[in-house]
């Protein structure tokens, strides 16, 4: 990207074949472009799980669903079908860029907060290693819930690939029926305290004991938290 200078580490921690989730910290809205850069960079094709507000206009539903791209309708019952489809694309192989929070942290300090649990579902059901990405500098670009990009001086962006997170013993616990939520839960805390620990490797300083919570913070969780008439939005998937 001509308005980054961007330090891509561990990479060669992303598989080159076979069915993965990348899963990662949300900044800003560039953080797709971002990512996309990333694991293309490493020889992967990837594939979102993104809100269905981009399926909207006629264009972008041809190209997001051209470019193999997942419609998600947050915060209602319809986010299964996305599910089904993100296993679908990791059992035949390919490589699904998860936000595991949702939307773009609401931690005050922009750390991870805690995630939703789709990437830990996904895994669960498929067996797919998880890859952890913890990512800072893209907010410097395109500040949370603004228009105007800030591109000069280039922005340095930080991305860390760790190893795959360690979900092997919570797969030991499932049986034949639905996936149990305690492990369900257990691997979603796993998931974000990875991404949790390279956020701080980059920053140079330790992640908060405790992942902020948003809702128990009384916090809006979809759409412009500083914004109240972004409600309405949010309700139609128009806002991240």
């Amino acid at each position: 990207m001509a308005t980054t200078t961007h330090d891509w580490r561990g990479g060669e921690r992303i598989p080159a074949e076979g069915g993965c989730i990348i899963a990662l910290n949300h900044t800003s809205h560039v953080d797709p472009l971002t990512a996309a850069h990333l694991v293309y960079d490493h020889g992967r094709l990837p594939r979102y799980l993104a809100k269905s507000g981009l399926f909207k206009g006629r264009f972008m539903r041809f190209f997001m669903t051209s470019a193999g791209q997942i419609p998600v309708e947050r915060e209602s019952l319809a986010a299964a079908g996305a599910f089904d489809a993100a296993v679908e694309a990791v059992r035949r192989g390919e490589c699904v860029v998860v936000y595991p929070e949702g939307t773009i942290t609401r931690d005050p300090d922009g750390w991870p907060m805690t995630g939703k649990s789709g990437a830990a579902r996904i895994a669960l059901a498929t067996g797919c290693p998880v890859i952890p990405v913890g990512q800072w500098g893209a907010q410097a670009l395109l500040a949370p819930y603004t228009k105007r990009p800030h591109p000069l001086p280039r922005k340095p962006i930080t991305m860390i690939v760790g190893d795959p997170v360690p979900l092997d013993d919570l797969r030991a616990q499932i049986g034949d029926g639905p996936l149990p939520a305690a492990v369900v839960a257990e691997a979603t805390d796993r998931i974000m305290r990875a991404i949790s620990v390279l956020v701080g490797e980059i920053r140079g300083e330790q992640p908060p004991p405790e992942l902020f919570d948003p809702r128990a913070a009384g916090v809006r969780v979809i759409g412009n938290p500083n914004d109240p008439s972004s409600d309405r939005h949010s309700r139609k998937g128009t806002s991240a």
